[in-house]
């Protein structure tokens, strides 16, 4: 156990040194998503609810997210292109190791990340200031293990020419059907129960609603958390066989 968290440690040092090589796409990753929160809450606040500050900011923190979705498959498709990996797995590290340091090394973006479009909310509406803005950037971390391991499998299957576009249409598709970006009760109702299963939306509304006061523990907290949790599980499970299988063919 001692060793294989030593692993563990060593690796995730490793795989934060290799996010700090790459300035340009961790300024993406944290600077697209901003220029969003700011454009549209300037555009679009006065015309729906959707885009007030309380919404928008837990919103973009979520849908910035999606983004280390990318950054993280990506960082595992390039490892697989070299020999770095492959040298690695004939030794005694096992396939979860090298999971979790993917995984924790993500951890202190993600951290700055909600951090800085909280702050950035506040300073545009001081409104939003609470303590409950605290407890929805913990909430955001938690969020966030399900990004990190879907990209985790997703960089397990593609290779580097092919994770920016596979990506690229989750992060899109998971966007649009979050019912983030604009209002859904025109849809049918079966459309409305099919995107109430989906991560994407039940994490936003998790952080939403932890920014902005919990009515009912059960409806606005526990299902939502449940949801999101079950996806990151699975998420999880998944990377680690498929990068399993794709080690040991390589």
């Amino acid at each position: 156990m001692k060793k294989s968290l030593s692993r563990i440690i060593t690796l995730t040092k490793r795989d934060f040194k290799e996010i700090l090589r790459d300035p340009l796409s961790l300024i993406f990753t944290l600077g697209m998503p901003l220029f969003m929160e700011i454009l549209f809450y300037l555009i679009f606040h006065k015309l729906t609810p959707q885009f007030e500050m309380k919404y928008l900011a837990p919103g973009i923190v979520v849908f910035a997210q999606s983004f280390i979705s990318l950054f993280v498959g990506l960082l595992i498709a390039m490892d697989r292109s070299t020999s770095f990996l492959t040298r690695l797995y004939v030794s005694n590290a096992k396939s979860y190791e090298f999971i979790f340091s993917y995984a924790l090394s993500m951890i202190p973006i993600i951290f700055v990340q909600s951090f800085l479009f909280f702050l950035v909310g506040v300073i545009i509406d001081s409104s939003i200031f609470s303590i409950n803005m605290v407890f929805a950037i913990l909430i955001s971390i938690v969020t966030s293990l399900h990004f990190i391991a879907l990209g985790i499998l997703l960089g397990s299957l593609c290779n580097e020419k092919s994770i920016g576009g596979i990506s690229s249409i989750v992060i899109a598709g998971q966007s649009v059907l979050s019912g983030m970006w604009f209002p859904i009760e025109g849809l049918s109702e079966g459309m409305i129960t099919f995107m109430n299963i989906l991560p994407f939306r039940n994490a936003t509304k998790l952080v939403q609603n932890t920014m902005n006061g919990i009515n009912d523990v059960y409806k606005d907290f526990l299902i939502p958390l449940i949801i999101v949790l079950v996806y990151t599980i699975i998420s999880f499970i998944l990377a680690i066989i498929v990068f399993k299988r794709k080690m040991k063919s390589n």
